[in-house]
């Protein structure tokens, strides 16, 4: 423990001994906070507006890492909600899988099946991941599908936002406890 100097010490300067008070706030001056408008759609945490039809916002490394694992994407959603699922893909999505060449071309195929719904995007800028966050921060309706922790990362920061990923070789979902493959804590 370190030892402290007595107030009272010979070595301090007189004007150095003072205590200094501490200011009272100005109860005339009040300081006003800027707090982010909650959404209507939340009560506490719960999300009411989600509810099948799910709407799943799926991004590219999704897609991507679905085909490494072999699951098929709307049928391995449904096992993982037990509900009907439907897939969204946004427009920074789609050039951000034809942007990554021949290697993923499975990938952009699977992407422009019929059962995907196409959102356009009306932003500046094709930051994929800038895109989700900004649709999702908009409407609450949405099911966020990536297994970019970054990505999750800034998503969990949204409430009343569910993530789902791959883990263990199957859709997993977090914020959502009545789904199947929900977390178990």
């Amino acid at each position: 423990m370190k030892r402290m100097i007595n107030l009272k010490d010979s070595r301090i300067n007189k004007k150095d001994r003072l205590k200094k008070k501490r200011k009272r706030p100005d109860p005339q001056n009040l300081t006003v906070r800027e707090l982010p408008q909650a959404s209507s759609a939340l009560f506490f945490k719960y999300n009411e507006q989600l509810g099948p039809p799910y709407h799943v916002l799926v991004d590219t490394n999704f897609i991507n890492f679905s085909i490494k694992n072999k699951l098929d994407i709307t049928k391995s959603m449904m096992d993982c909600l037990y509900a009907k699922c439907i897939p969204y893909i946004t427009d920074c999505v789609m050039g951000e899988l034809e942007r990554l060449g021949s290697k993923y071309r499975i990938a952009l195929r699977l992407a422009k099946d019929p059962r995907f719904q196409r959102l356009p995007c009306l932003h500046k800028g094709i930051y994929a991941d800038d895109c989700l966050v900004q649709r999702v921060t908009q409407h609450k309706c949405y099911i966020v599908a990536t297994c970019d922790k970054d990505l999750r990362r800034r998503i969990r920061k949204i409430p009343g936002v569910p993530l789902m990923y791959l883990s263990q070789h199957q859709y997993t979902i977090e914020r959502m406890p009545d789904a199947f493959g929900a977390p178990k804590t």
